[in-house]
């Protein structure tokens, strides 16, 4: 299903009129370089255990979504996804939202409960980011090698298909410039009131475990960590059971 957000054409991953009303819904909101397809059967399994409707959609400019509109980022992107995604809670008339958030997905689900406090019920964040660390952009520096010497290009493609180019320049552009490196969100971490459930793995390699720590204490509502060993960026692939548990235990005590 396609739906039009300002002049933006999103494609979500289902059919929300066939929601039940009465269940919540959790949101999960893709990383840098993902859609709805690379969720894989992650978040019907996540519904499963949880008796919960789910949605994923593909950002403007991923996946099945419209191109980018603009083809240069500021640090202002993130909260303009914030935006968008309070747009669509609205449009879809979405109650007892909780957002699934990795990585990109992560900081857009910290922004959101953030500044719109009233229309989120809680939060999970998967690898997400509040400043900007040497791990970060060294991670990102690999992946650009790897996306010239490898076949990253080609998987990316098969998501993205014309757009892929766009999606990894966007991503590695921003994030690598000089103007982006002051770039930090924890003055919003405060207005965070709902419960929140902060998931990294320790190998993680675009973050460290402050990125976590500075979550877990300066966000007001309850806030609990979930730090994986010998786990990378995508925890919900590597530890997918470890993460299915306590994402079910921690959506059914909200």
């Amino acid at each position: 299903m396609d739906i039009l957000i300002d002049t933006n054409r999103l494609r979500l991953s289902d059919n929300p009129e066939s929601f039940n009303p009465l269940l919540s819904t959790i949101i999960f909101l893709h990383d840098s370089l993902g859609c709805i397809e690379l969720w894989r059967d992650f978040p019907k399994n996540i519904s499963k255990h949880t008796n919960c409707n789910v949605l994923s959609y593909d950002r403007q400019g991923y996946g099945k979504s419209d191109s980018f509109s603009e083809l240069k980022r500021n640090k202002n992107y993130l909260y303009k996804e914030a935006d968008i995604l309070s747009k669509l809670i609205d449009q879809l008339a979405l109650k007892n939202v909780i957002l699934f958030g990795h990585s990109d997905g992560g900081s857009i689900a910290l922004l959101t409960a953030s500044l719109y406090p009233e229309k989120i019920k809680g939060i999970i964040t998967e690898g997400a980011h509040v400043f900007v660390e040497k791990e970060t952009l060294q991670g990102i520096r690999d992946a650009k090698v790897a996306y010239e010497t490898t076949n990253l290009k080609e998987k990316l493609a098969r998501y993205h298909g014309e757009k892929t180019e766009d999606v990894f320049r966007m991503w590695t552009e921003t994030w690598l410039s000089p103007s982006f490196e002051d770039w930090n969100i924890e003055s919003y971490l405060p207005a965070i009131q709902c419960p929140s459930l902060i998931i990294q793995g320790e190998n993680d390699e675009y973050g460290s475990i402050a990125q976590v720590l500075s979550i877990i204490q300066k966000t007001s509502g309850d806030s609990e960590s979930l730090i994986i060993p010998n786990a990378g960026h995508t925890p919900h692939k590597e530890a997918t059971e470890v993460v299915l548990k306590k994402t079910t235990d921690f959506t059914l005590n909200l």
